[in-house]
């Protein structure tokens, strides 16, 4: 996995002069991508998102915003709406990281607890909600949507085809058979049961869906459609 991680990081920092060239900018999401590629590969292998990497990372976002905002716009929004009048940039991107980070960190809280209620067991952690502060922080309000969107999508697509695999190739098998002859059930079905358990890491997606709404916002598809809205 090193090298792999190693040309993978490499690759990153390409994307991102390609993307930005030499300016603040490439610093800052060459160092966010950096986050993310520690978060997403952790989670991976021991399913934690430490907090040694989420706090000071958020609070790296907080103070880079004040100096390369997000552009997300929705502090300048809420400002002439408020205040009627355009306020300094650095609050304006202190603004937009804070908005985003409570956006991001609530809408998933929200989720965790819903699906918690709904399904009677915990579905994620608290550290990808924690995670989603720090990425919020970093791309404002319409980056943490996009990236909890697109992040549950892949997460949602991968899920299906892991427990359609795991129960095709008969895992667990078995202990389905154990299961069975004590009578909790047919066999098919536990073994059905015990692969819907299998939990996948949500960090992971939600990272590399964070480096995809990176990139996507700066693509020219992205543009079009803000300026049709």
């Amino acid at each position: 996995m090193y090298p792999i991680i190693e040309f993978a990081t490499g690759l990153l920092f390409v994307a991102c002069y390609r993307t930005f060239d030499i300016t603040p900018a490439t610093f800052k999401w060459i160092f966010f991508g950096c986050l993310m590629i520690v978060l997403a590969i952790t989670d991976l292998r021991v399913r934690m998102l430490p907090d040694a990497v989420n706090w000071p990372g958020f609070g790296a976002a907080i103070g880079l915003s004040m100096f390369i905002p997000s552009d997300d716009g929705t502090a300048f929004l809420l400002g002439e709406r408020i205040f009627h009048r355009v306020l300094p940039a650095p609050v304006l991107g202190v603004a937009d990281a804070l908005i985003g980070a409570t956006f991001g960190s609530l809408l998933l809280l929200g989720a965790a607890t819903m699906y918690r209620v709904v399904r009677g067991r915990e579905g994620m952690g608290l550290g990808d909600v924690k995670m989603m502060a720090m990425v919020g922080a970093f791309l404002g309000l319409r980056g943490a949507f996009f990236t909890i969107l697109i992040g549950t999508l892949l997460g949602s697509l991968v899920g299906v085809s892991v427990v359609l695999a795991m129960y095709l190739a008969r895992w667990k098998e078995k202990l389905a058979e154990r299961g069975a002859r004590r009578g909790l059930g047919g066999i098919k079905e536990l073994r059905w049961a015990i692969a819907a358990r299998y939990q996948l890491p949500l960090g992971t997606f939600l990272g590399f869906a964070a480096l995809m709404v990176v990139f996507i916002m700066q693509s020219s598809w992205f543009e079009l459609l803000q300026h049709w809205r």
